[in-house]
């Protein structure tokens, strides 16, 4: 599906709908001009476009509501974010605006008895959000450069980490101030970090200096595995929902990867379907298969 002047950062499969995606994507690569919000659907026919949302800057990540299937949260280049409703066609529900530069990730937690969402900025701060409540409830300062990556644990209640142009990889305890730990991880801009869906302690790490590392978080002196092939800066990387040891990576070298670290040879495939720099991906929670 093609969407003439927007440039796509983030996609993620909705946690309810099978083949139903939200994509936040902006003008002019985000430098300038509006930001849109789209929720596509697949369908016999192909893909439709179900709903549209317009934001008056660049959206540069979008997370889907764990309580309420038709809620979505973007965050944004003015250093808000939007919660939208697509059982609607108005606009965002509610905008928070705390952070005071582009708030580049979001994230709601997936642990089961609390909804609380993350988000992390260039303005260097990570934020606690509880989608009810009108302001913060706290907000997280450490890294010295901007945060690209903020992602909760799926395993540990009130966990997350965050990775950033400080080169380092942190986690956080929201019931506990102060950083948890610090992982020098990469000697480079640190773009994307994802948790393992079958092992609480391990992390991947996607960089500028095209390499991706995972980390045990019991001895992070040195990384459990790095994966080489990627030609420039790794944007995205995600984790199998169905396999302890599969992940995907996107860059912008156009292309996406599907790596096993468990094999020898560890690069399974790489996918050059696209023309341009490759932003976003996501892996569907109900169809094993689907990028």
């Amino acid at each position: 599906l093609r969407l003439p002047g927007l440039h796509g950062y983030a996609a993620e499969f909705s946690p309810y709908w099978p083949g139903r995606v939200a994509c936040a994507a902006a003008q002019y690569y985000g430098i300038a001009g509006c930001g849109t919000l789209v929720v596509l659907e697949q369908k016999e026919a192909g893909i439709v476009l179900l709903r549209s949302f317009d934001w008056n800057d660049g959206l540069f990540d979008v997370t889907w509501s764990e309580n309420n299937e038709h809620v979505l949260i973007t965050s944004s280049g003015d250093g808000s974010l939007q919660i939208w409703d697509t059982a609607k066609n108005t606009g965002p529900l509610q905008v928070y605006k705390e952070h005071t530069q582009e708030a580049y990730s979001v994230d709601w937690s997936q642990t089961r008895g609390e909804q609380l969402v993350v988000s992390g900025s260039w303005d260097q701060t990570a934020k606690l959000w509880d989608p009810t409540v009108g302001k913060s409830l706290l907000t997280f300062k450490g890294h010295e450069g901007v945060i690209y990556s903020t992602i909760w644990s799926p395993h540990i209640p009130g966990c997350f980490a965050s990775a950033s142009g400080d080169q380092t990889l942190r986690v956080w305890d929201v019931k506990a101030p102060g950083v948890k730990l610090v992982i020098p991880a990469h000697h480079a801009e640190i773009l994307s970090c994802d948790w393992c869906k079958y092992d609480e302690n391990l992390l991947v790490t996607g960089a500028v200096d095209c390499s991706l590392k995972g980390w045990d978080l019991r001895n992070v002196r040195q990384p459990v595995f790095v994966l080489l092939g990627h030609t420039y800066a790794i944007r995205r990387v995600k984790f199998s929902p169905f396999h302890a040891t599969l992940l995907a990576s996107c860059s912008y070298d156009f292309t996406v990867r599907f790596w096993d670290f468990s094999k020898p040879n560890p690069l399974l495939e790489t996918v050059e379907h696209h023309t341009e720099f490759t932003c976003g991906l996501d892996l569907s929670l109900h169809n094993c298969g689907q990028v």
